[in-house]
């Protein structure tokens, strides 16, 4: 009987998650598309409040950070933390942030019910055991004027990458392998599944964003060297079907319906 999922952390993987993950070209295409889509709020000439879920090395909220918002970085691995708030100082935007050591379902206690006005909580739900119960607590920590940033591992990219790679025995066995490998989500969400959650929470999804529409289709993996031809085709056609439902994460802007 293979054992249940458990929610993992990157603790003591904080070097080998920054080279596997943000210093290779599907990285680099994650964070330029997020920072496509983000940068109006960015910009805003109203001061924002910014909850960083999972914000592992805090790249991506030193954007917030420059334009003046105040945000929270948090992630449920010290060390990943600590890595986050060197670079801050670094970047000297170190008096825009607060941090936290804590999983996402203790946040709301930790944070004493605060609600924000933009949450950013990506590649974080895969991880988890049971993502489906993270969507009451991130809709607990929202404004209900704000914006969550909702990024997750997209399950149907992934039967579909694996299909066109030949790989027929894992997509028979639905994705399911005997030894868990450490750095592959081990929960990828289908979003018809996605869907159906955010309806029970009455969230609803104002911009949809395929991320690595194209990248992980690659036949010749060098043609990924071709890095800015890529990342424009990438940004041109990933908000558009059939393509950004092709992408290998999903980015999502969701709203209270209610």
């Amino acid at each position: 009987m293979s054992k249940p999922p458990i929610d993992q952390s990157f603790a003591g993987l904080t070097d080998k998650f920054a080279k596997n993950i943000y210093a290779t070209a599907k990285g680099k295409i994650r964070l330029a598309v997020l920072e496509r889509d983000l940068a109006p709020l960015f910009t805003s000439t109203q001061s924002l409040t910014v909850l960083d879920v999972g914000g592992g090395i805090g790249q991506l909220s030193q954007h917030f950070a420059r334009h003046g918002h105040h945000v929270i970085h948090t992630d449920i691995a010290n060390d990943m933390v600590t890595k986050a708030q060197r670079a801050h100082q670094q970047a000297g935007l170190a008096e825009q942030y607060s941090y936290l050591a804590a999983p996402l379902q203790e946040l709301p206690e930790r944070l004493a019910g605060q609600q924000f006005d933009v949450v950013l909580c990506h590649a974080v739900l895969e991880w988890l055991a049971e993502p489906a119960l993270a969507l009451p607590v991130l809709k607990q920590l929202l404004n209900h004027d704000g914006c969550l940033s909702l990024m997750f591992y997209n399950r149907d990219a992934k039967l579909m990458a694996n299909m066109v790679f030949g790989n027929f025995d894992y997509v028979g066995a639905d994705l399911q392998v005997k030894k868990r490998v450490r750095m592959s989500p081990q929960q990828p969400i289908a979003p018809a599944q996605m869907v159906t959650w955010l309806n029970q929470h009455k969230l609803e999804v104002t911009q949809r964003t395929g991320v690595r529409c194209f990248h992980d289709y690659l036949r010749d993996p060098r043609d990924a060297e071709r890095f800015e031809q890529l990342l424009r085709l990438e940004l041109l056609h990933n908000q558009t079907e059939p393509f950004a439902a092709l992408g290998r994460y999903q980015h999502w802007q969701i709203r209270h319906a209610d």
